[in-house]
């Protein structure tokens, strides 16, 4: 049997995934961050180090390789692709630029072609390790082509200009324009953390309060035009004093997700500005406010990482529950789990944006990670309170011979956080169901 590689399965099995999901596909599809990040770790594996450099490299420097060396103007539209990554404003980082360039390429459908250039060049193909790189095995090279070729014959329709946050995230913001009509000002109170620009406060009567378009915690990206990225402070009201009476065309990335979820990456930022102006909610859209017993419960369930919200919950087992991972296997796989009577264990479930960690708590040890394709179904178990929960994933996905699937079972501190863990992994597959 040949042999097989983990990243190009999960991957295989992520582009089967967004295939299905209907066409084109669009930022909105649950499976592009998922396959754009195993892309990603893909162009890495095997990415060597230079010895005396202080830079960390990364693939996006091969990729700019493919431009120095295009010296007859062979490349065509692959160097055009490299000069617009290169001139976008709004990323500062190599792995900004990587991103961009990869979602760039699956809307030009010309990643494969891309890939193609990088195995010619010499210089790029340098870069990687010839026993762990998939660029440099011909056994993993081939379906590895394959499977761009399939990605080659989607259509796409990203909104590739929405990248303000590919340098920390494959995970993106809603991204809407707000055309406002001539007025002396929009009456929106700015503030600048980290490079960007947030909507403190609206003036009460001015046009944006009145348009009701903008929201509390929103970020002007754009003016006219204009990257407002790594502004500094002022300089979003110096280009709208310049616009004063004219039309204005603002580029706003929204703080909620079309959920009513708050964007995870903008939780840190949010917390600072809440303490300016308490308006500013980091709950749902529509929040229930806890006080008294329920906040105290609350604040010992979950616990900031990096700017995220990890939950604390209970580790009650797991067991392989045979050949087939639908949800209907729930109402008896969890009972299952629960009748072995395995010691509890308080552990930190981390959802983060194309897959989940669980972390000992008290060790600080990794217990499992699971890409979201990976897992089949999820689902709550009504006895006795509604705080179970479990999922379903395949025992042993890197082994060629397929021993089934495991259910893992958890508890949360409440029914309402146990809902809300459970609807934010259902989110990263739409309840996928397959069988082996």
């Amino acid at each position: 049997m040949p042999p097989k590689d983990p990243l190009l399965e999960t991957l295989k099995v992520c582009i089967l995934n967004l295939s299905q999901s209907g066409s084109p596909v669009t930022d909105s599809c649950p499976h592009l961050s998922s396959c754009c990040e195993l892309l990603e770790l893909i162009l890495r594996k095997g990415l060597q180090q230079p010895v005396l450099s202080l830079v960390q490299r990364d693939y996006w420097h091969g990729l700019e390789q493919l431009l120095q060396s295009d010296s007859c103007e062979r490349l065509g539209s692959v160097s055009l692709a490299v000069e617009q990554t290169t001139s976008c404003k709004k990323l500062l980082t190599v792995q900004g630029r990587g991103r961009y360039f990869l979602r760039l390429t699956l809307q030009r459908r010309i990643l494969g072609s891309v890939v193609r250039h990088m195995l010619h060049t010499p210089k790029v193909l340098e870069f990687y390790s010839p026993t762990i790189s998939i660029l440099r095995n011909e056994e993993f090279l081939e379906p590895f082509m394959s499977l761009l070729m399939v990605l080659s014959e989607m259509e796409y329709k990203l909104h590739i200009e929405n990248c303000s946050f590919l340098d920390e995230s494959w995970l993106l913001p809603v991204c809407e324009t707000y055309e406002a009509v001539p007025c002396r000002q929009l009456g929106m109170v700015l503030r600048y953390v980290n490079g960007r620009v947030f909507v403190l406060d609206l003036l009460q009567g001015s046009q944006a309060e009145v348009d009701r378009f903008v929201q509390l915690g929103d970020i002007i990206d754009e003016v006219n035009g204009t990257s407002l990225r790594n502004a500094s402070n002022g300089q979003a009201s110096v280009v709208l004093s310049r616009l004063k009476g004219q039309p204005i065309s603002l580029r706003v990335l929204r703080c909620r997700d079309r959920d009513g979820a708050m964007y995870r990456p903008l939780v840190k930022p949010l917390r600072l500005l809440q303490q300016e102006n308490p308006a500013i909610c980091l709950g749902s859209t529509n929040p229930a406010r806890p006080t008294g017993t329920t906040q105290r419960r609350q604040d010992q369930s979950q616990c900031l990482r990096e700017g995220r919200i990890v939950y604390i919950v209970q580790f009650l087992g797991k067991a392989n529950i045979g050949m087939y991972g639908g949800k209907e296997v729930l109402q008896y796989g969890i009972p299952f789990v629960l009748e072995r009577s395995d010691s509890r264990k308080e552990v930190l479930l981390d959802l983060k944006e194309t897959h989940l960690t669980c972390t000992e708590k008290s060790t600080k040890l990794e217990m499992f990670q699971h890409h979201y394709p990976e897992i089949s179904c999820v689902g709550r178990f009504s006895r006795p309170d509604y705080r179970i929960f479990a999922f379903c994933v395949a025992d042993s996905p890197d082994s060629p011979m397929s021993t089934g699937f495991c259910c893992v079972v958890l508890q949360a501190a409440s029914s309402h956080e146990c809902e809300d863990i459970v609807s934010r992994i259902a989110a990263g597959f739409k309840h996928t169901e397959w069988s082996v």
